[in-house]
């Protein structure tokens, strides 16, 4: 998910914003859904960015497709699809 504004970064547990992730995967220090695989939260940011008129469906899936798997989060966890 693009960081563009303060708003969209998750938030630590001491409340500061996240340098590293979103406000619909983290906050207060945790992943919202932690049981979510790497293609279900692709496809939930493809439809947030979507909603959001962040940008076309096909550019976020080509995004997302190739963002995701370098992102911390991703390379930090076991591989799951």
């Amino acid at each position: 998910m693009p960081l563009a504004t303060p708003e969209d970064h998750g938030s630590e547990a001491d409340g500061q914003y996240s340098k590293d992730y979103c406000v619909y995967c983290y906050n207060h220090g945790a992943f919202v859904a932690p049981e979510l695989t790497i293609a279900q939260m692709r496809d939930f940011c493809i439809d947030k960015m979507v909603e959001r008129d962040v940008m076309p469906r096909d550019q976020a899936t080509n995004l997302m497709t190739e963002v995701m798997p370098r992102l911390r989060r991703w390379r930090m966890a076991s591989p799951r699809t």
